[in-house]
């Protein structure tokens, strides 16, 4: 199976995480391998820690640093995040069979090759998301949709995690 991308997309604490967070696990009890990006939005934010031996390798000079402990393997790579592409993103997750994005929003926006789950806190930000956002596979979060008659399926992932899975398993399907 080619790896498949998927946005999850939406303004600050209306579920993005979580909607990952459930769809990631999941899936995962299905079989399927699965890839989290987060775009992270502080300007300085550092995975890194000052004073560590990988905050010296960097300070040092170098581009790649890579930390290898029991549990987990981590790679930083200093770069200018601002002219980073989403392909070179996505290439670190090629082994994978889905992959969520969460944010990103103006690289994905209206990138009709990656849909998106938009996660909403109000029925507006649904009549937005749609002027702005295409392909939209569900509207997941705190506010119903059905008023609207929008045509794209709402989803609870809270009360129904099965129903966001379904959509992303029928999207893996037709691939």
């Amino acid at each position: 199976m080619k790896t498949k991308t998927i946005a999850v997309v939406g303004s600050k604490s209306s579920g993005k995480t979580t909607t990952i967070e459930i769809l990631t696990r999941e899936l995962t009890k299905k079989g399927y391998k699965v890839a989290a990006v987060k775009h992270v939005s502080e300007p300085n934010f550092t995975i890194d820690t000052e004073g560590k031996d990988t905050w010296r390798f960097a300070q040092s000079g170098a581009k790649t640093i890579v930390s290898v402990a029991s549990k987990e393997v981590a790679t930083i790579e200093k770069v200018n995040g601002k002219n980073l592409q989403l392909k070179s993103i996505l290439k670190k997750c090629e082994e994978k069979d889905i992959v969520f994005l969460e944010g990103f929003r103006s690289l994905v926006g209206k990138k009709r090759s990656i849909p998106k789950i938009v996660t909403i806190k109000s029925e507006g930000e649904a009549s937005e998301a749609v002027k702005y956002f295409k392909p939209i596979l569900a509207f997941a979060g705190a506010s119903s949709i059905e008023k609207l008659d929008l045509g794209i399926p709402y989803v609870n992932v809270l009360k129904s995690p099965e129903k966001i899975v379904e959509i992303i398993e029928d999207f893996l399907r037709k691939g």
